[in-house]
């Protein structure tokens, strides 16, 4: 099937593709277009949102099975194959002659890769960890001065992910300001988000530019690029007197500001209707993980804001309202807002 008419076929289960990259488009077309049509024959529809206990369950089977018809000693092994450097061609190849795609997705009709994130959460020995002690902290800093940059090996002696170590450490290296961002900060930070935005777009040329007589400010960005992942550690270190998740902040801060044309949009009776919109939301969504809800799609509860601002405010909203949070799991939080918090909210409206 050619591109175009992958897409067309795939709306048809997944509204939302139009949304979705091209390289995205062609790794479901391939994954999940034929599993979608038998699904329909059989008169079951594409499911998104929260996983249910018996869709865990199939899970849990088909990842046993796998393992059972291959031979591969634990789950991790299989989903976390990167973590055993000396087993991963094996498994691999184990994985590519048993059809490891198919069999893991088996009689769940929902979107292979989803299915994939979910059996690596279950699965993952490394999950739930919390926050890090003061014990881990030496350990990180120690590991760092014995290591250096290689954060897939010091994941690997603290039991953390590559991610959670690198952004740990950059926090506790920064020589971090608390207080409010000085003119010479905010400016430092918009720089360095224009020059890795420039970099990524390939147009950091400097040189050409300037010979053109162009200025620097005359590059047109489209709201995505402001608003997509950024590599925060690397902004960091340019501000150099803040962490990354400051710098993020701020420059969330920065474009809400720009985006509303500094109206307060979450003040008084409109802050209200935007958690009483937000909890509706976020229920109706049904889903198990913060990372499966699509933050854009909620930003137009608030009014033209990133998707970060929305992020934020559901922190806050979940912080001050649900008591023992951190020991709730994301749906059962949202099931507290939406039966003790949503009524009190509708009242004071």
């Amino acid at each position: 099937t050619d591109f175009d008419t992958a897409r067309q076929e795939l709306e048809e289960f997944i509204p939302h593709v139009k949304n979705i990259s091209d390289s995205s488009i062609r790794k479901m077309a391939g994954r999940d277009l034929t599993r979608f049509k038998e699904f329909k024959k059989q008169g079951v529809t594409v499911k998104f949102g929260r996983f249910s206990q018996k869709e865990n369950d199939q899970i849990r089977k088909n990842v046993e099975d796998f393992l059972s018809v291959t031979g591969i000693d634990s789950a991790e092994k299989l989903l976390f194959t990167s973590r055993y450097p000396e087993d991963k061609e094996a498994i691999n190849r184990l994985k590519a002659e048993h059809l490891f795609c198919e069999r893991l997705s088996e009689g769940i009709p929902r979107p292979w890769r989803l299915i994939y994130y979910r059996a690596r959460k279950m699965f993952d020995p490394n999950n739930y960890k919390g926050r890090y002690t003061k014990e881990e902290k030496e350990k990180l800093k120690k590991y760092h001065a014995l290591h250096g940059n290689d954060w897939k090996k010091i994941a690997e002696i603290m039991s953390r992910s590559n991610l959670s170590v690198a952004m740990k450490y950059s926090e506790i290296k920064s020589a971090v300001n608390y207080g409010p961002w000085s003119k010479e900060e905010t400016q430092k930070l918009m720089h360095a988000v224009e020059e890795v935005i420039r970099k990524r777009l390939g147009m950091e040329e400097s040189n050409s530019l300037s010979s053109s007589g162009k200025s620097n400010r005359d590059l047109s960005i489209d709201l995505e690029k402001l608003c997509q992942k950024l590599p925060w550690t690397e902004i960091e270190a340019k501000v150099g007197t803040r962490y990354w998740r400051q710098c993020k902040q701020k420059w969330t801060t920065i474009l809400t500001n720009k985006m509303t044309k500094g109206q307060q949009l979450y003040r008084g009776t409109k802050g209200l209707q935007a958690k009483i919109n937000l909890i509706k939301r976020l229920y109706e969504m049904k889903v198990e993980d913060a990372n499966e809800v699509n933050w854009e799609e909620l930003s137009d509860i608030i009014g033209d804001v990133p998707r970060a601002y929305v992020q934020a405010k559901f922190y806050k909203l979940k912080v001050s309202c649900v008591p023992f949070w951190q020991k709730k799991t994301f749906s059962e939080i949202i099931d507290y807002l939406f039966e003790e918090k949503l009524p009190e909210f509708e009242e004071m409206l």
